[in-house]
């Protein structure tokens, strides 16, 4: 995947990054709800953020090597 397309892969990976950031930050109230009121509801939220996380992640791991191989190129 050639993610230079229409955006820097800089640009791009920053942007995943800052989304994780915001992601982590939204669920801290249901993690807390969770594991110290026992909120069921909650701890699926997190679990569900927590995936969306994984594939962020995911996502710019392949891109920030992507990168790094081109840079050897």
């Amino acid at each position: 995947m050639d993610c230079l397309a229409h955006l820097s892969c800089k640009t791009i990976i920053m942007e995943k990054f800052n989304q994780i950031k915001e992601l982590v930050a939204s669920i801290e109230a249901d993690a807390e709800k969770f594991y110290n009121g026992g909120n069921s509801a909650a701890g699926t939220r997190v679990r569900k953020a927590l995936q969306e996380i994984k594939g962020l992640a995911s996502d710019a791991r392949k891109e920030i090597t992507e990168l790094k191989n081109k840079g050897k190129e």
